[in-house]
């Protein structure tokens, strides 16, 4: 069943409104943000493992993790709360959890290209001054027009209206995030498409992961359908 899969349409969702549905794996629950109608169209969820279960997360065009509590293992090492991972296309990996983890996983959405696994252990990587005061940003990955990065927020900022080509896509880590549109807790995410414009701020302060430029029409998308 397609869930948000009309990349030309603003979603915004509230994780707290959506149910948890259970998995094929025992042990593992799910929040559907978006998925297209096949298994090699573009997803995106909240998962939450529960101590002592794994998963196998084997994704033709690549996925890309952020821990968002607890430990996430594989056979590469362990990741902590924070930590972001980007498989490319083409990976398998068995994922466990020893003590229990949430994770904001994306799967199906990278370009072949994209061949490099990237690991940032955020806790220990600086952050660079954004382009307005009170704003700073973490690079996470870039690709072409792709780029993910984490930025925060401080009380009180305000950044200038822009446009997005390519769109944006944003998952509210902490905080209160917000536009002209209204205003966004922790736990929202949010998607809006190509040549989309607004006007964001932040009174309370915030964290947020970002991705831009990536949501134009690819062509496997096209080939897949």
């Amino acid at each position: 069943m397609e869930i948000n899969s009309d990349i030309s349409k603003r979603v915004v969702i509230r994780q707290e409104t959506l149910r948890w549905t259970e998995t094929p794996s025992s042990g593992i629950k799910q929040l559907v943000l978006e998925r297209g109608a096949d298994a090699l169209s573009r997803a995106t969820f909240v998962i939450q493992l529960e101590p002592g279960s794994s998963m196998q997360n084997s994704c033709e065009f690549g996925h890309e993790i952020v821990v968002l509590d607890g430990v996430l293992s594989d056979e590469s090492g362990n990741y902590c709360k924070g930590d972001y991972l980007k498989n490319p296309p083409g990976s398998s990996n068995v994922y466990e959890s020893a003590s229990g983890c949430m994770l904001f996983v994306k799967n199906q959405h990278l370009e072949m290209e994209e061949d490099q696994r990237i690991l940032v252990k955020t806790s220990s990587r600086p952050w660079y001054q954004g382009l307005v005061d009170g704003l700073s940003v973490m690079p996470l990955s870039e690709f072409g027009t792709r780029h993910t990065a984490l930025v925060r927020w401080a009380p009180g900022t305000r950044f200038n209206a822009h446009r997005h080509f390519g769109g944006e896509e944003i998952y509210v880590l902490d905080g209160v995030f917000a536009d002209e549109f209204g205003k966004y807790p922790g736990g929202t995410w949010m998607r809006s498409p190509h040549l989309s414009a607004h006007c964001p701020y932040s009174m309370e302060g915030c964290t947020i992961l970002v991705k831009t430029g990536h949501l134009l029409p690819m062509a496997r998308e096209v080939a897949v359908r």
